[in-house]
């Protein structure tokens, strides 16, 4: 099952690359993959009804329960044929629908393939966890492939509107599964069902909440809105999601938990009220539709209410019946939506008042359509018609208790529905394909058919082949029960139990099925009287327009409190942040806490001297008027933090700290060249009383935390056992490195993430024009050239900070230059020892890139922003890119060869006369975290450097005349405050 999913996603990836090549052809080739899914399904079908159908289970995150589980019960095995079958067959179509110059075609491919995948991996999933990301895969992909033609505003809407329901569905579905599994005591799907926890309230939301997710991806009552907008998607993707997947995704999970929760009232009254609900809208919208794809789209939302009240219903017949009515629903609904793809290439519309005449024009596609319309409506000898029969035969004998008033009202229900579907099927048929003048519809004219285009043999033959299944499968409904009976799952025997039957008995379903024809008939033949009555009959209730209003209401409360919060001001932003920092956690400390009972101040003399040092340094940053001397008394606590480290014993962590401090402070220094000598403050006395009281706030509510926190600990600290832990299991006796490379090796992997975006903001932030690759491209090159023109023109091929001699002789210094020359080369090595040393000894890949790019500031600060340029002549981005690839091409390949992903492996090879060397697979890692960090540093000087170097050059006005001028008017105001 793992190889199935992994195939389809493999395909998927592939299809990009040769669709520029193949065109269209590149989906018979990847019909393969779902095909031979759903012949592995076949060969799997005994196996499946076995008492120990066929699982497969892999460890992903132990901690959070969460598993690659998957399980191929008879249910899991009808869904994955359905997928296979109908997913072939569609990709096969395609070939005939698109063509090789059509927009887009390898993401569309790629997408309709991973669609697949991810449905045979949501119906086989075992896992709750597990399901909900199959789950989730399925929501973006609808949203890609329904907003396929982007160019279009209709596509874009539709997309937006799927992807916003089907989302909050999924998300209370997640929550509800979660409160399902921590009750059990189970994450696994199989063992919650069959091992139900006793109703209670909590139990009831629990399963409210996943039913609310199965109603949202199912387009039910009230979330049916979405579907018949999500028609502006080719139509392979309306074939394939809306009538055989996505939709049935819902569908699926129902009938998944019903043998084990169908008993609570939550589970009946939502599913057989909101699925009658459906069937009856969705029908009756049906009906006034005069495109045939949207007539499909609501008559799809109709069956679909269907399926949801017979699995709301709650016995083994119910469910026979549903499972039956879900292969015929996705043998004609698909058939259907392809056919009118059909029609749309050949006509030039889908407008039931503009075609005619398509009998004789279009009769492969014609015959194909009056079977899946057959077996739509119910008539024999279709399979629509057994799994109907057999629908109706189930409501009769009712629910847990038979003749109940819920099953009664559950068939009226279905009888009306169903003479619905008839009408609306019989619509298709007559209006839609029958012979008519264009613009008149019922008018008798044979003489004017539309005018048609011929279509590949594919287009025409795939839809012909899913209608003739129907006529195939009505005959085999009998030797099929035995498989289908299997996937409604286990319920207990009832005395008179339905089947499935290809000539059915006398009795009340058949008299039932009659009276459906006769109404059916009826309201074909006063279809004008209904139209008039549709169109008389105001809406008063519309869910879509309860989802536009709700959408403009958050869009408009997001505008206010945004406006109200991100005024432009960094003092009101900081003071709601710190605002909330004194409340939220203030509050914590009042209501109560567990206070030590014992606090040591501090453990030397040194400590003390230490800790005031940083207090002053803090109180006298914060009253500083000049920039640079508080930007340096800022730097003075940093290191007065790495001071406490190092009494601490912690050697690593001072040193990564007076590296950053460092770093800080050169940063802040190449800004504050744009920036006035002295801070503007025209607050008042009042404000500035409030901003001292606030900071001391937060000062005093943190010290409290930090005070408390250890003292409400309930599990103990894992500290004790990371000495040993970094040794044995990293390979290395630097237990901060080990933990970084290693142990919390995901968490490093996220942080480097955010260090890319941070790259990119400060990139953008300081270039406000747009400056396009191939200018950095020529930058790095004439900084390449400018190093070998300075090498060939010296006497002896080599000379360092040759470009000092372009900078303006009152920005030089030769002392600086000379240093430079000396330490350049050592401070590099220096990083590198760093780097291997790190695992056992104080540095790592994080403090040796700060000193890496500390000397690439050196070089900046000797020879000015182009030799910055020629000291290490690549693209940051090269840097950043290569590093995160070699980072996560380390977890990979860790799991690839049999651990687990960022698993570390210790080599201890015996290298002869030269000793032993211990080598360990996480230094590719830490060698990754290196190229990020020196790779960002480069992005901030060449940005706030060498950048900012260019503007002032660029400038009329040098940046210090600026300055000037700006401190001038600030000793203007306060000289007239006074």
């Amino acid at each position: 099952m793992l190889i199935a999913v992994a195939l389809h996603f493999l395909a998927a990836l592939a299809a990009p690359l040769l669709a520029p090549r193949l065109g269209r052809w590149i989906f018979p080739l990847l019909a393969v993959v779902p095909a031979g899914t759903a012949v592995w399904a076949l060969a799997q079908s005994t196996a499946a009804r076995s008492v120990a159908p066929p699982s497969e289970r892999l460890e992903w995150v132990p901690s959070l329960s969460l598993a690659l589980a998957f399980r191929l019960d008879p249910l899991a095995w009808l869904m994955t044929l359905v997928i296979g079958v109908v997913g072939a067959l569609v990709l096969l179509y395609c070939t005939g629908y698109f063509s090789d110059d059509d927009e887009g075609l390898g993401r569309f491919a790629a997408c309709l393939t991973a669609f697949a995948g991810a449905m045979v991996g949501l119906v086989t999933a075992d896992d709750v966890l597990l399901l909900y990301i199959f789950w989730e895969i399925t929501t973006v992909l609808s949203y890609l492939l329904i907003g396929h033609t982007s160019r279009l505003k209709a596509s874009r809407v539709a997309a937006s509107q799927a992807l916003v329901v089907t989302t909050f569905g999924g998300l209370a579905m997640l929550v509800g599964l979660v409160m399902l599994a921590e009750h059990v005591g189970s994450y696994r799907l199989s063992v919650i069902v069959a091992e139900p926890p006793a109703a209670t309230t909590t139990v009831a939301v629990a399963v409210g909440l996943v039913l609310v997710g199965a109603m949202s991806k199912s387009a039910l009552v009230p979330f049916q809105f979405w579907l018949p907008g999500a028609m502006a998607a080719p139509t392979p993707v309306s074939a394939f999601l809306h009538a055989a997947a996505m939709v049935k995704a819902g569908i699926y999970l129902m009938a998944r938990m019903a043998p084990g929760f169908s008993d609570l009232a939550v589970w009946r009254w939502m599913l057989v009220v909101g699925g009658g609900a459906t069937m009856l809208l969705g029908a009756w919208r049906a009906l006034r539709q005069t495109d045939l794809k949207l007539l499909l789209a609501h008559g799809t939302v109709s069956q679909l209410g269907f399926l949801a009240l017979l699995l709301g219903i709650g016995n083994g017949d119910a469910a026979l019946a549903g499972v039956a009515l879900i292969v015929a629903h996705a043998l004609f609904k698909s058939s259907l939506f392809l056919s009118v793809g059909v029609i749309d290439h050949a006509t030039g519309t889908r407008d039931v008042r503009l075609l005619s005449g398509l009998r004789r024009s279009m009769p492969w596609t014609y015959w194909s359509c009056v079977l899946a319309l057959a077996s739509m409506a119910g008539l024999p000898p279709l399979y629509g018609f057994v799994a109907k029969e057999a629908a109706i035969g189930a409501l009769q004998h009712g629910g847990p208790a038979p003749g109940d008033a819920v099953s009664t009202a559950a068939l009226v229900v279905v009888v009306l529905g169903s003479a619905l579907t008839f009408a609306y099927s019989a619509r298709f048929l007559l209006v839609g394909l029958g012979d008519h003048a264009p613009g008149i519809p019922g008018k008798k004219a044979a003489t004017v058919p539309t005018p048609v285009t011929r279509q590949p043999v594919w287009a025409v033959a795939v839809p012909a082949v899913l209608a003739a299944a129907g006529l195939v499968l009505a005959p085999l409904a009998t030797r099929l029960e035995p498989w289908l009976a299997a996937a409604g799952g286990p319920w207990p025997k009832t005395p008179e139990p339905a089947h499935l039957l290809f000539v059915p008995h006398p009795g009340i379903p058949l008299l039932l099925t009659g009276v459906v024809i006769v109404l059916g008939v009826l309201l074909v033949v006063a279809r004008r009287p209904v139209a008039v009555a549709q169109r008389s009959m105001p809406e008063l209730v519309s869910s879509e327009r309860g989802y536009r209003w709700a959408m403009r209401m958050l869009e408009r409360s997001a505008n206010e409190t945004t406006g109200f919060i991100q005024r432009g001001s960094l003092e009101l932003n900081l003071a709601l942040i710190f605002s909330m920092v004194v409340l939220l956690p203030g509050a914590a400390l009042v209501t109560g806490v567990t206070w030590p009972a014992e606090v040591r101040v501090f453990d030397s003399a040194a400590q003390l001297a230490v800790a005031l040092i940083v207090g002053g340094a803090a109180i006298a940053a914060a009253r500083s008027r000049r920039r640079l001397r508080g930007v340096f008394l800022v730097g003075v606590t940093g290191y007065g933090v790495a001071m406490l480290f190092l009494l601490h014993g912690a050697p690593d962590l001072a040193l990564t700290q007076v590296l950053v401090e460092t770093v800080s402070i050169a940063v802040f220094v190449l800004v504050l060249r744009r920036l006035p000598v002295k801070f503007r403050d025209f607050s008042t006395r009042l404000d500035r009383r409030l901003r001292w009281a606030l900071g001391i706030a937060v000062g005093l509510v943190m010290f409290l935390l930090a005070l408390t926190a250890a003292a409400v600990r309930q599990a103990p600290p894992a500290s004790g056992i990371l000495a040993d832990r970094a040794k044995s299991y990293g390979g290395g006796e630097n237990i901060v490195n080990v933990i970084l490379v290693d142990i919390r090796a995901w968490d490093t992997m996220g942080e480097l993430s955010v260090v890319l975006v941070a790259a990119t903001g400060v990139a953008s932030l300081v270039f406000l024009r747009s400056e396009r690759a191939s200018t950095s491209w020529e930058r790095i090159r004439n900084a390449r050239g400018r190093r070998r023109s300075h090498a060939a023109a010296s006497s002896d091929g080599r000379r360092w900070i040759p470009d000092a001699g372009s900078l303006p002789w009152g920005g030089r210094s030769l002392m600086l230059e000379v240093a430079t020359r000396v330490i350049f080369h050592a401070i590099i090595v220096w990083s590198l020892y760093l780097l291997l040393a790190g695992h056992n000894h104080p540095g790592g890949g994080f403090a040796a890139g700060l000193v890496a790019g500390l000397a690439l500031l050196l070089r900046y600060l000797a020879g000015g922003r182009a030799e910055l340029g020629a000291a290490l002549p690549v693209v940051p981005g090269w840097l950043l890119g290569t590093g995160l690839f070699l980072s996560a091409g380390t977890g990979l390949l860790s799991m690839l060869v049999g651990g687990h992903v960022l698993q570390t492996w210790v080599f201890d090879l015996h290298l002869g006369p030269l000793g032993d060397l211990h080598l360990v697979t996480s230094t590719a890692f830490d060698v990754g975290v290196y190229l990020v960090v020196v790779g960002l540093l480069l992005d901030i000087f060449s940005s706030l450097g060498s950048a900012l170097d260019r503007d002032i050059h660029h400038e009329d006005q040098p940046a210090d005349r600026s300055a000037r001028l700006l401190d001038a008017e600030y000793a203007d105001h306060e000289e007239a405050s006074r």
